[in-house]
């Protein structure tokens, strides 16, 4: 039989998925197969009846959702009119991502594995569940998936081990090649068009012009968080209570000079690229495109590098103690050593290359697209309502700083860069687009809903509140919790003129203000009669927003609480009512770790 041509399709919402599927497509060039990918939603899924063998590499996001890039494909693959056999040729192949502190743990890739069951297609072993909570991260369950993956190719192709596959000491051809420019226009022209024709690229990205930056914890309090409001004027962007914004970030002008002087790169240099296969260029970089450009606006210097990043490192190392080293990374036995010296400190890739200057010298610049993967979107929850604020979009915003064993303090590249935006020195526009979000408000004026959102997840209930009391709904009671009243309390004016006007019950949890700590959650096991009354007889909506770690959980212990006290219910009938709630949705949550 001859080789086969393999497709390797991905649905991923952080990057980590499509990463996964980069590392298939190498192991495949390794073999000397043919072979694509493409995210889910840019391929045919028509074409799907006459391709021997696929491999899904899918995220699961949020409360179990697929990711924004294989929606279209996941409503197609759903249709009840697909005949039962209609992938009966089709050898196939799914691996999940998932993170198991999440409720619905790689409920994608299950459900897809099902799915291409009932259509017929032979799936070539278990459907692999990764698992980010993992102690050696997702490499863990990937690694040994891979292996029986390919002994399961080999079996039906044995073709394939007729010609000895690409020393992995040995790099592949880069995906795509640099053709640098002799004239240097100036750089103010470049950015002015780059930035008009980025923003009208695949995200449809509006350039909203920022209105007001301001920090609203206080500045005594450990945590920075800023309340920021955007001018969507003319962009016919809606959004309701519980949608999300999305915005890139930039990479910090310093981290970009530093990456700019390591490699030996003019960042006013300006370059076109082509692709070295049938991939097609990032529709994101303009063409032409300066260093200066690429680097502090497309390319993801300040992440934790993936493995991959080390396995192509070492295929340019010469110094040999550097190689040994980049190797050991790039092994299945290196998986523990990598991990403390990069996961468990957060090293970015700039640092490590610091780390390796003699392998970093020898970088090709063609390959910068192969190591460095794109910024990824990053979701905020929408604190405003356009019915309070017309042509105004707002979030609250946790600027993430924190330290580890390393010298220099870790911090979150979007928070840094959007507290770094002053509207006082001039002109500063965010590209960002709306997308709808998890959190669904009933419609009926007199269904009550209940908001537990400690934090900064209270900013889709300042949204749903603004839009609810603007409709004439008044049934909201809210849960808030904080470290502090005098340091944290986010919001507090708004909260107190809303519940003297009888649109608002608020039930607080100040943690640190007094001897023994207080949660939310304690305030709902307090107010137990009442939320019995409102979620039993009034067939309230319960609420839950904020940090995935303990407090979901522990809500829904105090609530399932409620339930026993107050209805006189079993443990294993409370959470029955939880799941019934669930479905039938009145009971929502939007978490994120």
């Amino acid at each position: 039989m001859s080789k086969p041509s393999l497709l390797v399709l991905y649905g991923s919402q952080t990057g980590t998925a499509q990463d996964t599927a980069q590392r298939i497509l190498r192991q495949a060039k390794r073999k000397w197969l043919q072979v694509q990918v493409f995210p889910l939603d840019s391929y045919n899924v028509a074409d799907l009846i006459s391709e021997p063998l696929v491999v899904f590499v899918c995220a699961t996001t949020g409360q179990g959702e697929a990711p924004d890039n294989m929606k279209n494909f996941w409503r197609f693959l759903f249709k009840k009119s697909l005949p039962v056999g209609s992938l009966s040729r089709l050898d196939c192949a799914v691996l999940g991502l998932g993170d198991s502190s999440y409720p619905k743990f790689n409920f994608v890739a299950k459900k897809l594995h099902k799915r291409l069951l009932q259509l017929g297609a032979r799936v070539l072993l278990p459907v692999g569940l990764v698992d980010d909570q993992h102690d050696l991260g997702s490499d863990a369950v990937i690694d040994p998936w891979l292996t029986s993956f390919w002994e399961e190719v080999l079996v039906l192709y044995p073709s394939v081990a007729d010609v000895a596959p690409l020393r992995e000491d040995e790099p592949l051809p880069p995906t795509y090649m640099f053709h640098f420019l002799d004239d240097v226009k100036e750089e103010a022209d470049h950015r002015r068009r780059n930035t008009e024709q980025t923003v009208h690229s695949a995200s449809q990205a509006f350039p909203a012009r920022l209105v007001s930056n301001r920090r609203v914890s206080d500045v005594s309090h450990f945590q920075e968080v800023r309340h920021i409001e955007f001018d969507i004027t003319g962009s016919n962007i809606q959004f309701g209570a519980g949608d999300v914004v999305n915005m890139r970030p930039c990479n910090a002008p310093e981290d970009g000079r530093q990456f700019c002087q390591l490699l030996r790169l003019d960042p006013d240099a300006r370059f076109t690229l082509s692709a070295t296969d049938n991939t097609a260029v990032p529709a994101r970089l303009p063409q032409p495109c300066t260093v200066r450009h690429l680097v502090e606006s497309y390319l993801d210097i300040g992440a934790v590098p993936r493995r991959s990043f080390f396995e192509l490192l070492s295929t340019f190392a010469t110094n040999e103690l550097e190689r040994e080293k980049l190797v050991e990374f790039s092994s299945a036995a290196g998986q523990a050593e990598l991990h403390s010296y990069c996961n468990q400190l957060r090293r970015t890739a700039l640092e490590v290359l610091t780390d390796f200057p003699n392998t970093t010298a020898e970088l090709q610049v063609d390959y910068l697209l192969d190591l460095f993967p794109e910024i990824q979107p990053r979701s905020f929850s929408i604190a405003s309502s356009l019915q309070v604020h017309p042509n105004r979009l707002q979030i609250l915003v946790a600027v993430v700083r924190y330290k580890t064993k390393l010298y220099k303090p870790r911090r979150g590249l979007c928070s840094s860069w959007l507290s770094s935006l002053d509207p006082e020195q001039g002109d500063v526009r965010v590209p960002l687009w709306v997308k709808k979000g998890s959190l669904k408000f009933p419609k009926e004026q007199d269904t009550p809903v209940i908001m537990v959102g400690p934090g900064t997840g209270v900013a889709p209930f300042r949204s749903a509140l603004q839009e609810r009391t603007a409709e004439g709904k008044t049934a909201n009671v809210l849960f808030f919790g904080c470290r502090s009243e005098s340091k944290d309390f986010y919001f507090r004016s708004e909260w107190e003129e809303m519940t003297e006007a009888g649109h608002l019950t608020l039930f607080t949890a100040f943690s640190r203000d007094q001897e023994e700590k207080v949660y939310v959650q304690h305030r709902v096991t307090e107010n137990a009669a009442l939320l019995w009354d409102l979620i039993a007889n009034k067939r309230g909506c319960f609420y839950i927003a904020g940090n995935a770690k303990q407090m979901p959980a522990s809500v829904s212990d105090a609530l399932k609480g409620v339930f026993q006290q107050e209805g006189g219910v079993s443990s294993e009938e409370a959470e029955q009512m939880l799941v019934a709630m669930e479905r039938a949705g009145r009971l929502q949550s939007e978490t994120w770790s």
